[in-house]
């Protein structure tokens, strides 16, 4: 008679500060992640520049940087860029959430409208906005509609397929619990389906306005005459390191600061969803 194999040894998981699976982390550990996550970089950056290990035509030093943003502020009327930066990126933005969410919404919540967008959004996505350029200029001439244009369509699409995604999300349950309490389909939608899905559309506005701002470069190459994308395509002709960096950097700050209204809106139209953020 042969004896029955010994049952594993239960194992336990150890604690971890560093490495725990969604769970709180401690504040001071989350603020040193962060600053080392922004200064790390710098540093290396000054080490290999102030060094001379890299010339400044490729790598110019922080110092160098800085300065050529106060001479811009100061001399350039770079605020002027930033300005028309930003018009462009928040009208094409603006309608590429009006049009994308409510695009989303409608295939996310009846099969006939997916039937009818899907073949359509499937196939233009991956197509690349370059390729339309030419064509844009043509429909919409030089002036400020063809760049709108192209920040709108680098974005809308997007908008449209994560707020659909979002919309199916949505369990059934209070779908069947809604039409049980007498809704009918213009209820279902304003007062369940919209409602459900606002936390992710914000979510879905604040990672998509990313693509508005990467599309400003290629929307600026068409006849702009200012604008930050505009700046950094003219420093690049004459080799002007410094300028294009600091633009790229203006960009990114300025990216950030968008980010971070959009989660302060969020937690404040959205608290009861703060749970499932990231």
């Amino acid at each position: 008679m042969t004896k029955a194999p010994p049952s594993p040894r239960q194992r336990y998981l150890k604690p971890s500060i560093f490495w725990n699976i969604r769970q709180e982390l401690h504040p001071r550990l989350g603020a040193l992640l962060s600053v080392a996550a922004l200064f790390v970089p710098l540093i290396l950056w000054a080490f290999v520049s102030y060094t001379g290990l890299v010339t400044p035509i490729f790598l110019p030093t922080p110092t160098a940087v800085l300065q050529s943003g106060f001479t811009m502020f100061a001399q350039e009327q770079l605020f002027i860029d930033v300005l028309a930066s930003c018009g462009r990126v928040l009208a094409g933005f603006l309608i590429a959430g009006l049009i994308g969410v409510t695009i989303g919404i409608a295939m996310g919540t009846f099969p006939s409208m997916e039937s009818l967008f899907s073949p359509i959004v499937g196939t233009v996505r991956y197509m690349p906005v370059t390729a339309f350029v030419p064509l844009i200029v043509i429909w919409a001439g030089l002036g400020e509609v063809s760049k709108i244009v192209i920040i709108f369509l680098g974005v809308v699409l997007y908008n449209a397929l994560m707020v659909a995604d979002a919309v199916k999300f949505i369990p059934d349950e209070m779908i069947n619990v809604a039409y049980t309490l007498g809704a009918n389909r213009w209820d279902m939608v304003i007062k369940v389906i919209i409602p459900a899905t606002f936390p992710s559309v914000l979510d879905t506005l604040r990672v998509n306005i990313s693509g508005a701002w990467n599309y400003l470069v290629i929307a600026e190459l068409v006849a702009a005459q200012n604008g930050l994308g505009y700046r950094i395509i003219q420093a690049q002709r004459f080799l002007q390191t410094e300028k294009v960096l600091f633009c790229i950097a203006l960009i990114g700050l300025i990216g950030l600061i968008i980010d971070y209204v959009f989660k302060l809106v969020s937690k404040i139209l959205t608290p009861w969803a703060e749970q499932t953020r990231h």
